[in-house]
């Protein structure tokens, strides 16, 4: 079901750039870098627009973020749906990885059209988010709260750590 909301070019520019890891990039770029970010819709319900001030950026981990994941899943409405990106740093039994996850926050208490109009809306997001290898609907979080949910989501029992803590 297509609800007609659009995109903004603000939100695609923000998932190229989180997309894209740029290897040269200097030690101020990288600190500019988002870990994760949530998007909501506009005012008018017409556009899929990002979350202001609801972000974290790589230069806030260690000084005003220590635990990115925990410091995340604060960061998302109790009463109302967003779609997050999550830039998931975790380290299987063979080798460290980092994925984009896709993120549908829709708790059980959010309001009725919220649920629907987001729902609806999903598609538009993800046919422009091209190449996102996980997607997760969460609609509580008691399906937040331990990162093992987003530890089998990454790779089952394979993955060992993420964020730098144990599984």
């Amino acid at each position: 079901m297509a609800s007609g909301v659009k995109v903004t070019d603000e939100v695609i520019a923000v998932f190229n750039d989180m997309k894209v890891r740029k290897a040269q990039a200097n030690e101020d770029e990288k600190r500019k870098r988002k870990k994760a970010i949530l998007f909501c819709m506009s005012k008018d319900l017409k556009n899929i627009v990002l979350d202001e001030g609801k972000e974290i950026l790589l230069g806030d981990l260690g000084t005003t973020v220590q635990d990115p994941y925990q410091h995340f899943v604060k960061m998302l409405p109790p009463n109302d749906c967003r779609y997050a990106l999550y830039d998931a740093t975790y380290e299987t039994k063979e080798t460290k990885k980092e994925d984009l996850v896709f993120i549908f926050w829709a708790p059980d208490n959010a309001p009725l059209k919220s649920k629907m109009i987001y729902a609806s809306s999903k598609d538009a997001i993800k046919r422009k988010f091209e190449g996102i290898k996980h997607e997760w609907q969460v609609n509580g979080l008691e399906d937040l709260k331990d990162r093992h949910t987003l530890a089998e989501k990454l790779g089952g029992s394979s993955v060992v750590s993420l964020e730098g803590s144990p599984i």
